[in-house]
């Protein structure tokens, strides 16, 4: 396949202690995504020898108020020089802070064209900081009927309108097709249209939000959509083992290789 697969370090091997599961996937083959670096050893995490795929961005703030857009500014610079230690390519963000149940620190009913405006303009401040530092920030689609109430620009199509406005390679959708199933369908013709603004793809199932194979979605056929489309970016399962972690990577493994 010409793309690369990696799988969530937070949500795998939940038994072993973080830097173990770092390892356990390193070793089974696949690059490993992170969440937030400030709860983990990052010398430890270092010495793991794993290539790192993507960690969180920032560590507070948010894109649409001038306060908020300023602390998430500021963590956003601490989070790139982490990043540099670790060899990260790629720095995720989302339309506002998450609490650790995945709840809006800020939740928003309704988002204001000015809201909309004040998004865009620190998003191209913070392609700016990626610009400076050679590292790619990413804005992720969640969802809000099950996981993200209240989370602002969170449909695939706000991160869509908001990296096309930004039009910097230093920020790029985390297309999530977990989330966007939830929240939109359609999987393949939104693959279709958001890949050029791909700077990542992460998958898992629905409902339950597990490995491929637990659910309604049909990976094979996104699979088949990226190698027609020639993408060579990253796939990553951010979901959880049904059982087994190592039989829950095989699986994904298996729905990402493109029968031949």
């Amino acid at each position: 396949m010409s793309y690369r697969l990696a799988a969530s370090a937070e949500m795998l091997f939940l038994d072993l202690p973080f830097a173990e599961r770092v390892r356990r996937i390193a070793g089974l083959g696949f690059e490993v995504e992170i969440w937030d670096w400030t709860a983990k050893d990052v010398d430890e995490l270092v010495g793991t020898g794993a290539t790192f795929s993507s960690m969180t961005g920032y560590v507070t703030g948010t894109l649409a108020d001038p306060d908020g857009a300023g602390e998430l500014l500021r963590t956003a610079e601490r989070s790139l020089a982490v990043a540099e230690r670790l060899d990260c390519p790629r720095l995720n963000v989302h339309g506002t802070g998450l609490d650790g149940r995945g709840l809006p620190v800020v939740p928003t009913e309704t988002v204001t064209p000015a809201m909309w405006l004040t998004a865009a303009r620190t998003l191209e401040r913070l392609a700016a900081l990626g610009e400076r530092a050679g590292r790619v920030f990413t804005l992720e689609n969640l969802n809000t009927a099950v996981d993200h109430p209240g989370t602002p620009f969170a449909r695939a199509a706000d991160t869509i309108a908001l990296v096309e406005a930004v039009g910097s390679p230093h920020l790029r959708l985390n297309l999530d097709l977990y989330h966007a199933q939830i929240g939109e369908g359609n999987l393949v013709a939104l693959v279709e249209r958001a890949l050029p603004l791909v700077g990542e793809i992460q998958v898992a199932d629905v409902p339950g939000r597990c490995e491929p194979g637990t659910g309604e979605i049909h990976h094979p056929a996104i699979a088949a959509a990226l190698h027609r489309l020639g993408y060579t970016g990253v796939v990553a399962l951010e979901g959880w083992a049904s059982g087994d972690p190592e039989q829950a990577l095989d699986r994904f493994r298996a729905a990402f290789t493109p029968a031949r």
